[in-house]
């Protein structure tokens, strides 16, 4: 089993996203590009992308739950 660091997490985060993109188009109708900006915006993708935050191991429901609460 390959160990999670924050060297190879980029290989887990496009789909963390694509999830996160999907739900926020059903749900508000964002285009792609405004999806995107959202996310990577986001005070969760800033958490997403630190190893040390272990949200990598959340699932696309709580991510998107998490989201929300920005918006």
């Amino acid at each position: 089993m390959i160990e999670v660091n924050q060297d190879n997490l980029h290989l887990l985060l496009p789909g963390k996203i694509h999830w996160l993109v999907e739900y926020l188009h059903d749900d508000y109708g964002y285009s792609l590009q405004d999806c995107l900006t959202r996310i990577y915006h986001s005070e969760l993708y800033k958490k997403l992308s630190l190893e040390r935050t272990k949200y990598w191991h959340l699932g696309p429901v709580d991510l998107y739950e998490e989201l929300k609460k920005e918006l």
